[in-house]
């Protein structure tokens, strides 16, 4: 399953929880799109058209990994976001780039079993309610005490009761895992011992456990559901998944360019854009569940560019990015958006933190411009870390506040400019020494 959106939708869905960035959004709209596009080609043609892939760039704290969280939440299709530094090149010690794919369908496969078990939630509510029935009354009591029995807990009423039931032993499903050595690329991945033992190695085995009724629900629903799935169909569909419909956002693609500066290869650095090159391109990936192919799988770069350019990154890499997109750095006017019009805006976020402990507080229009103009002073002058910097900036005004607020229940508090100033202005002061300190 994935999401139908159009791009318009795409956009002004991504608007609710991020400012500006207009070419960014259409950008990765319009890859989403094309996504669903494709699915609905005959089958031949549909095998040609390749997905465009994206090379985001910004400096930091503008909105490029907010964008693909939220794009992830809109995809309905298996997401994973990784920083490029975590690899390593094929037969150094770390992960290859290939584990991107073998995690990628992990999730898949978990998502795709969450989705499947909503779908049988009825029947294993009623076998979970059965087994609950049998550790209340026993296998042979009438069928009257057992109607009685159903009656008092479906209206909660043995709730809090405690019973002993056969759960799955989760000790069987946690083994060790480990690569198969030597193995170039250990192309297997993580080979789980229980997977080869089987049940030799306590697979299917169960352990008598005490809890409350309410709690014992949960855990039977959940093995119930299990039951009711079908493994083989849930694998077909997560690799079907993966192959037509992944999305790879990879950080930090800047810091593994051999710079420019540097006179001969960075050995591990240009490894790692050696082993992408294969993957982005389209390549075959063995993992445990079966072989993975990469061709249609949509990856989405990004990296701040500071000190390396995109022109640094191999030329065959630059290549299959051939969607570029700058993110403009944040202005004041930016940050007074970000601060007020977001869904979850950090004024709406400190406001309902403060409600907890009944203090109410306001901003005037004045008290966000100043601390929007002190965001972007400081950001100019000490290190510019974008909207992150507002972060900061609110903690430092809103510290004293937070510290008391448990003694000032019920009081309302108006934050404006001077107030404002009076709190956070010293970071201004400070700014420049923080530069010097070691």
């Amino acid at each position: 399953m994935m999401s139908n959106f159009s791009p318009r939708e795409i956009v002004s869905e991504l608007d609710r929880f991020i400012i500006g960035q207009n070419d960014a959004k259409r950008a990765v709209a319009v890859a989403l799109r094309n996504r669903w596009r494709r699915q609905q080609l005959p089958e031949e043609l549909r095998e040609e058209v390749l997905p465009k892939n994206i090379l985001m760039m910004g400096p930091t704290g503008v909105g490029k990994t907010e964008i693909a969280r939220r794009l992830a939440r809109l995809a309905q299709a298996p997401f994973i976001k990784l920083e490029a530094t975590k690899f390593t090149e094929v037969g150094y010690v770390g992960r290859d780039v290939e584990s991107i794919v073998r995690d990628l369908l992990e999730i898949a496969i978990h998502e795709t079993r969450e989705r499947q078990r909503k779908q049988v939630t009825a029947r294993a509510e009623m076998n979970a309610e059965e087994r609950v029935l049998d550790a209340l009354v026993g296998d042979n009591a009438s069928p009257d005490t057992r109607q009685k029995f159903r009656k008092m807990l479906r209206e909660g009423e043995l709730s809090d009761k405690e019973i002993e039931v056969e759960v799955a032993d989760q000790s069987s499903m946690s083994l060790p895992t480990f690569d198969i050595p030597d193995m170039p690329g250990a192309q297997m991945g993580m080979i789980n011992l229980g997977d080869i033992m089987g049940k030799a190695f306590g697979g299917g085995r169960t352990t008598p456990k005490r809890m409350t009724v309410a709690e014992s629900y949960e855990i039977l629903m959940a093995e119930e559901a299990d039951k009711l799935l079908d493994d083989d169909a849930v694998l077909r569909d997560s690799i079907d998944a993966v192959e037509n419909n992944g999305i790879v956002f990879l950080d930090e693609i800047d810091k593994i360019t051999a710079r420019s500066e540097r006179i001969g290869g960075d050995v591990s650095r240009e490894g790692v854009q050696r082993d992408l090159l294969p993957l982005i391109e389209g390549t075959t990936v063995a993992t445990k569940h079966g072989t993975i192919k990469t061709d249609h799988i949509l990856f989405i770069a990004s990296g701040a560019f500071h000190m390396a350019k995109p022109s640094d990154l191999l030329p065959e890499l630059q290549g299959r990015l051939p969607i570029r997109v700058e993110l403009a750095a944040l202005t004041t006017e930016d940050f007074v958006r970000i601060l007020t019009e977001p869904e979850a805006s950090l004024i709406t976020q400190y406001t309902a933190l403060m409600e907890t402990e009944e203090v109410s507080l306001t901003f005037t229009d004045e008290a966000v411009d100043e601390l929007a103009k002190i965001a972007a002073e400081v950001n100019s002058t000490v290190e510019n870390i974008g909207a992150r910097r507002l972060h900061t900036v609110m903690e430092k005004l809103l510290e004293e506040i937070s510290f008391t607020a448990t003694d000032r229940a019920g009081e309302a508090i108006n934050i404006d400019a001077e107030m404002v100033r009076e709190r956070v202005g010293e970071l201004l002061k400070d700014g420049d020494l923080s530069k010097f300190i070691l």
